[in-house]
């Protein structure tokens, strides 16, 4: 079969290209088994890239990512290059991506799957069964709100000053992406934000309210966002769809993710609008980091950027047979007790990245048998 799904893959730095490798290695087992074909480019961003270009992403990179279906990207960043021009820093590529192609619209899910449940830092009965979706506002807010910079004074002090901006029309399209999503889960819609001491979150409120008349089977509540980081950790269950701005949602996925027991199973997606024929521009990456410290030896946890991968098939192709059955694969490998070492519990199987690349493809086996 001919390929007509187009990929850009950007595995970056630190552990991003051997967890990469393993999605190949499901893409190349799609292809042989399920008559499912990619057309796959791959580019550099991030440290590697500044290393090769001396910009964290290049134009013409970001020109391939502008015209691909989808974009997967492994992670970036790492001691190497911490001291390098802010605007060139890996993170700087990654920002970019997400400014130029318009990502607004960041989906952190955090579930703990049954056999990782015990691996939470809270009590197994608080996030046994745990399905939270944080909706993050991602091209918007304080890290791209001007005017920003540090000014030294000529007493030697100094003044830094970062800007929390806000549009209506910014706050409308993420919010009803959020209840969107929520009229496909729990309808439960929780909208966070700080409307006591800030005029962004005053309007936040506003609009949330306002659009939330055009879903009248979705209950939403309003939560400020330390409250939010409070019942995130006391009671989380209580939670479906969590819709928030580009601060709090970076704070507050994090917090989620340690929920379930690791950051390297967690996936994400970025989404922007759709155009005329439907199509949205998206970028999947695992939530996890760049990991150097154990980059190159074969340690890292494949899962989070399987998933991600699933996540693409699902919101890009719309393709939910093959993602479920990645999904399921991934959960059969945990049952059978196999762990990398960040996810390693006791009376379990210790494996490598490569090991666990190779279990979800045999399970994909046993799966489409």
């Amino acid at each position: 079969m001919s390929a007509n799904k187009k990929l850009l893959f950007l595995p970056g730095d630190g552990i991003g290209p051997e967890v990469m490798g393993q999605v190949r290695r499901v893409i190349d087992w799609m292809d042989n088994r399920r008559h499912v074909s990619f057309d796959v480019a791959e580019d550099l961003v991030g440290g590697a890239a500044i290393d090769a270009t001396g910009t964290s992403l290049d134009d013409a990179t970001l020109d391939k990512a502008m015209n691909v279906d989808a974009v997967l990207l492994g992670a970036v960043g790492g001691p190497k290059w911490d001291n390098v021009a802010r605007d060139i820093r890996p993170e700087a590529g990654l920002l970019k991506l997400r400014k130029e192609m318009d990502l607004f619209a960041n989906l952190r899910p955090a579930t703990v799957l049954p056999a990782l449940a015990e691996a939470s830092s809270l009590k197994e009965e608080l996030v046994s069964g745990l399905d939270i979706l944080i909706l993050r506002e991602l091209t918007s807010g304080v890290y791209f709100g001007e005017p920003r910079g540090i000014t030294e004074n000529a007493d030697g002090s100094a003044e830094a000053l970062d800007s929390q901006r806000y549009t209506s029309a910014e706050i409308e399209r993420i919010v009803r992406v959020g209840f969107e999503m929520a009229g496909k889960r729990g309808k439960r819609l929780h909208s966070v934000e700080k409307a006591n001491v800030m005029e962004t979150g005053v309007l936040w409120r506003r609009i949330a309210t306002e659009v939330g008349k055009d879903y009248p089977d979705i209950e939403l509540q309003h939560m400020y966002a330390d409250n939010c980081a409070m019942q995130l950790v006391r009671a989380p269950k209580q939670f479906d769809v969590i819709v928030t701005d580009n601060l709090f949602g970076d704070v507050l996925s994090d917090c989620a993710a340690m929920l379930t027991g690791s950051l390297g199973m967690l996936p994400s997606a970025s989404l922007g609008g759709a155009d005329e024929s439907g199509r949205r521009k998206a970028l999947y990456e695992p939530v996890h980091g760049s990991a150097p410290d154990i980059a190159g030896e074969d340690k890292a946890n494949p899962l989070a950027t399987l998933q991600s991968f699933a996540m693409m098939l699902r919101y890009s192709f719309d393709d939910i047979e093959n993602a479920e059955l990645i999904e399921q694969a991934v959960k059969n490998v945990l049952d059978q007790g196999l762990r990398t070492g960040d996810i390693m519990q006791d009376g379990k199987t210790l494996v490598s990245c490569t090991r666990m690349g190779e279990a979800v493809c045999a399970e994909l086996d046993k799966l489409a048998a």
